[in-house]
């Protein structure tokens, strides 16, 4: 990693002071180097590997990225898709987007015709177009140093070789049972006899394998175009979708430009829709306006006020955010000042506001995460999802994919800029996030979880900038978040700060499992070395050298 001055500030005048050694805890992980951070130690090892032999960032996430589509199946998978921010030394940093399409055939007409006012998870609806594999084919084509054959060989080892369950991804299996046993290809592939393989249990994906080696040797047409294409048409042709060959041949990932505002002096990156990171920069304009929420980091008083910012800035995306090519999504609008005032005043410190009036109008008009910075001092924020726990639970019987369920991000209500079309790309979830101080590289992070990933980011930004908190203290905070009416805390919430939310007015329930997670890169120029933090609440961890 090539220091930047001598001198560069820091991201928070505390960040040396150590955590308290006599509590349970992880330390952050520190580096001089090079440093990834990933939600599995398998595949953070892969890109610790490949960045030791001399391999850049982009090569170092894809290697992983395929570790984490065997090993932790539940978030992840070849069946899904992926977004990524990239930051090179002396250049603008850009940004990928590789969501998949809805199918050629598919219109509002057509579901409502069906009986269909809005799209389930398990339908085959509900799946569009898998644009992962042709994300991975495109970045490392333009930006890698290595062939996808070599980057490949660690996850075809573990599909065929096997692996051991690890304690959160077995965790999340035994969940899914219900939900994998309703389509036999995903119970044949993903269950054993008829139930989730227990923690420390090894697994294999054999089929799985057969397709990763395909796609080593044939690159990405070997996904679009071939066997392993033919093999998903028809299972869900099988189940009444409408997908065809040709819709995945024309799948093509995007470069886009991030979005960005500016929060306690750094330069926030985020993916510009369809993806919905402008809900980050809300909130952080937001916050910025509304001025530190709190001198504790834990109390009450801040989580309220952030609940109602995120519920404002969450309005605002669930009315704009959709697909570019086909609607008119008025991004300059919803970061303008005047609106930002506005939602502002709508926040009330005291207690929580039923009704949070309507949008202002323009005029005229579950997820895996990785973080890796390599020698050189490129970044690659990177994120590949199903989206819910093992996406749409359809799986292909010979290739062995576990499908997504990314068109539930699409409404079926014509008129709206989100309703579903053909070829139309979805609301997305999956935000990877960069931190620029002065143009250079400030921090890589992100934080998964769904629908949460927005607050996420918001949160842990503010934990580091606002609360001088590390990167793993800043994941490691406790976290809330709404579910419809209520507001489920995490099991480790004190009674004390569930009361607190309850007097603001807030319904107050404990969720089964926490929160999302999180990977977190911080830079500190001034000592030349890497500061890397990994969420507790997965399996994953931090490495460097």
């Amino acid at each position: 990693m090539k220091s930047t001055a001598a001198g560069a500030p820091r991201l928070a005048e505390s960040d040396t002071i150590m955590r308290s050694l006599h509590f349970p805890g992880r330390s952050p992980v520190y580096a001089r180097k090079a440093m990834c951070a990933t939600s599995h130690p398998l595949a953070s090892q892969t890109a610790l590997s490949v960045l030791k032999d001399g391999g850049n960032a982009v090569d170092a996430a894809i290697a992983a990225t395929a570790v984490l589509c065997v090993v932790e199946h539940a978030m992840t998978g070849i069946g899904g898709d992926c977004f990524a921010i990239v930051s090179k030394p002396g250049e603008k940093p850009f940004a990928l987007n590789a969501s998949g399409r809805a199918p050629a055939a598919l219109t509002a007409e057509y579901l409502l015709g069906q009986g269909i006012n809005a799209i389930e998870q398990q339908s085959p609806h509900s799946v569009t177009i898998p644009g992962a594999v042709d994300g991975w084919a495109t970045l490392l084509a333009d930006h890698g140093t290595r062939q996808l054959k070599d980057l490949l060989q660690p996850a075809i080892a573990y599909a065929s070789e096997g692996f051991a369950i690890a304690p959160r991804v077995g965790t999340d299996w035994a969940g899914a049972v219900a939900k994998l046993s309703a389509n036999a290809n995903a119970a044949k592939h993903f269950l054993v006899d008829g139930k989730a393989p227990a923690v420390g249990d090894m697994m294999r994906f054999p089929n799985l394998a057969k397709s990763l080696e395909a796609i080593a040797e044939g690159g990405r047409d070997a996904y679009y175009e071939g066997d392993i294409a033919a093999d998903i048409v028809k299972e869900l042709n099988a189940l009444g979708g409408v997908h065809t060959l040709e819709d995945f041949a024309a799948q093509r990932a995007e470069y886009v430009e991030p979005i960005s505002v500016n929060y306690r002096g750094l330069d926030v990156l985020e993916l510009p829709p369809n993806n919905h990171g402008v809900v980050v920069l809300i909130m952080l304009k937001m916050m910025d306006r509304l001025g530190k929420l709190s001198d504790s980091p834990d109390s009450a008083e801040r989580y309220h006020v952030m609940l109602e910012v995120a519920r404002l800035a969450y309005a605002m995306r669930d009315e704009f955010v959709a697909d570019p090519d086909m609607a008119d999504v008025p991004v300059d609008h919803m970061l303008d000042d005047q609106v930002i005032a506005e939602l502002v005043s709508r926040v009330d410190r005291r207690t929580a506001r039923p009704d949070l009036g309507p949008n202002p109008q323009p005029k005229g008009s579950d997820t895996v995460y990785l973080s890796i910075v390599d020698e050189g001092g490129m970044a690659v924020s990177f994120i590949n999802s199903l989206f819910a726990d093992f996406g749409s639970g359809i799986a292909t019987d010979e290739t062995g994919i576990i499908l997504q369920n990314r068109g539930q991000g699409f409404v079926v209500q014509p008129g709206h800029r989100n309703c579903v079309a053909p070829r139309k790309r979805p609301l997305h979830t999956l935000i990877p996030a960069l931190a620029m101080r002065n143009g250079e590289l400030a921090m890589s992070f992100g934080v998964m979880g769904g629908a949460y990933q927005p607050a996420g980011h918001a949160h842990v930004l503010a934990n580091i900038l606002d609360y001088g908190m590390d990167p793993q203290e800043a994941l490691d905070s406790q976290r809330v978040f709404f579910d419809g009416d209520k507001v489920l805390v995490e099991a480790t919430a004190s009674t004390e700060f569930r009361a607190g939310l309850a007097a603001k007015g807030h319904d107050v329930g404990q969720r089964g499992l926490p929160w999302g997670g999180g990977q977190i890169i911080q830079v500190d120029g001034a000592n030349g070395t890497l500061i890397g933090g990994s969420d507790a609440r997965k399996d994953g961890c931090a490495l460097g050298f």
